[in-house]
């Protein structure tokens, strides 16, 4: 990665990431994309946000570049990624990054604001399983502001379709392989080129003490999200967009 005379390339670092990403969700930019437009039609274009289990940022900075005029805090366990976030934002008086573990329940204590607008996660709450993300759930029901909204992207396949889902499959794995003949870099060689940098060697080790190598969480529907939503407190919710391999449930308070 390159350096800068600053030291490490955050934004380098940060837009790697992106790429790596979007070998696995090549809709990645769409769903962003309906995410901001239903924040913007649900609470405005200077919201109060929590990017939840924000990893580098993602979404915070398709937030900012998209309504300047919004605040984010961004919440993650992940001692590597969150790494990354800092060193991007550093400066931005928008922006505050809060260590948490989700699983905890006073997790929220260190928040710097009693509720948001809106909470935006991507690809990461699968990291939980069913039982303690319906915790969750009920939870971020009492940071989310009445009129507030909530929004996850993650994968939701429905298991009653297992032919579809199967095609599917076989067809992004196709498109997969091509990408990896073109140079495409992926999940585990993306961890590895960040063991190599001495800015992240450290937190990136101390990031697999904590996950170990692989999620034992869940992908449930995009139904049992949006039901478990209206468990928890929420008063509509629903999938707002999906591909053929992901959703992104809205719900609203």
């Amino acid at each position: 990665m390159s350096e800068t005379a600053m030291g490490t390339d955050w934004r380098a670092w940060q837009e790697s990431w992106d790429r790596q990403q979007e070998w696995y969700m090549p809709d990645r930019e769409e769903r962003f994309r309906v995410m901001l437009d239903m924040v913007e039609a649900t609470v405005g274009p200077e919201p109060r946000v929590l990017d939840l289990a924000c990893g580098t940022g993602s979404i915070t900075d398709r937030l900012l570049r998209r309504f300047p005029n919004a605040t984010s805090t961004g919440v993650d366990l992940d001692p590597a990624l969150l790494t990354i976030a800092r060193g991007s934002f550093a400066g931005d008086d928008r922006v505050a990054f809060v260590t948490a573990d989700l699983t905890d329940p006073g997790w929220a204590a260190g928040l710097p604001y009693d509720s948001y607008d809106a909470v935006l996660s991507a690809t990461a709450l699968h990291w939980l399983r069913s039982g303690p993300l319906a915790t969750l759930y009920g939870q971020l029901a009492g940071l989310v502001r009445d009129g507030g909204v909530l929004m996850n992207a993650d994968r939701m396949p429905d298991r009653a379709t297992p032919r579809i889902n199967a095609a599917e499959r076989a067809h992004r794995h196709a498109a997969m392989a091509r990408a990896r003949e073109a140079g495409a870099v992926d999940w585990a060689e993306w961890w590895a080129l960040a063991a190599q940098d001495p800015a992240l060697a450290g937190p990136t080790a101390e990031r697999f003490e904590i996950y170990g190598e692989h999620s034992d969480g869940e992908t449930p529907s995009a139904r049992w999200h949006a039901e478990t939503l209206l468990a928890a407190g929420f008063g509509e919710a629903r999938a707002v967009w999906c591909s053929p391999s992901d959703s992104l449930v809205l719900a609203l308070k």
